[in-house]
């Protein structure tokens, strides 16, 4: 089966660039580049990569492009543009240029759920869809409403849910987590990512068990043809080991045909980042 993660991050660590790697994180306090990353993917059999934005910066987003021109396992890079600027069609278009640049995201779990809204953000997103750039959707469960209003003005855009929108693992609540996920699966250019579940559980004491009903939710509402597996590595490692997350994900869809595991796996992925 081939596989490609759609959810890495590369850095060399530095505590500024990377505040938000706390006291709880330390093993996150190290550089993790492409070539930490390719021995493991050898090991469990993974084709190829999308690398994501982990701290919002233009200079970022040109060196994980440099990292994929390097390393052709890197498939695709999401980078960080600020949509807010009123120059952003220059921006775009500068950009367009590279290649393996399929789109964007921005950290809008820090933000208010209105910021999504605003008319200078709206007009960003305006901008993705004629350079056919994709939107990967960094949330938590409170922005779910804003969400289902942004992807419902742009129905030609591809959206993506990182990290199934982090919903309550530890506490297992569902709530309205699971309305807004069945809301926003209503729109077919809204796909969702099977990443980041480990870090919402108990990091210590997590069992696949805990993960069973959300899984459940996400694949019911979006069916095998919009998730996409993705291991959000090394931030994954607070919680699991690669090889752990992985066959978690992969036992549970363990009794799907071929063709659909394939689609979960890779397909998915190289069709929405059209890599």
């Amino acid at each position: 089966m081939t596989i490609i993660d759609s959810h890495v991050h590369f850095w060399k660590y530095d505590p500024v660039t990377y505040n938000w790697i706390d006291d709880s994180m330390q093993i996150l306090r190290q550089d993790f580049l492409p070539e930490h990353i390719e021995s493991v993917y050898k090991q469990n059999s993974v084709n190829g990569c999308v690398a994501v934005e982990a701290h919002q910066s233009a200079n970022e987003t040109l060196r994980l492009l440099r990292y994929a021109t390097q390393n052709t396992f890197i498939k695709g890079v999401v980078g960080y543009v600020n949509l807010l600027e009123q120059n952003i069609d220059e921006q775009l278009q500068q950009l367009s240029s590279h290649k393996k640049l399929k789109g964007f995201r921005m950290a809008l779990q820090s933000e208010a759920p209105g910021y999504m809204l605003q008319p200078a953000f709206l007009n960003g997103i305006s901008k993705l869809q004629p350079f056919n750039f994709t939107y990967d959707l960094l949330i938590l469960p409170h922005h779910l409403d804003a969400t289902l209003q942004l992807v419902s003005m742009f129905p030609q855009q591809r959206f993506v849910i990182d990290h199934l929108a982090k919903p309550f693992i530890k506490d297992q609540k569902l709530g309205g987590w699971k309305q807004g996920i069945e809301a926003l699966s209503k729109h077919s250019n809204v796909y969702c990512k099977i990443s980041g579940m480990v870090t919402e559980a108990d990091w210590s004491t997590w069992t696949a068990s805990d993960l069973k009903s959300y899984l459940a939710i996400v694949t019911g509402s979006f069916g095998n043809e919009r998730i996409m597996y993705g291991s959000d590595w090394p931030v994954c490692l607070v919680a699991a080991s690669y090889e752990r997350w992985l066959k978690t994900v992969s036992d549970y869809f363990n009794d799907l045909n071929e063709l659909d595991r394939e689609k979960i796996f890779s397909k998915n992925a190289a069709e929405f980042y059209q890599l």
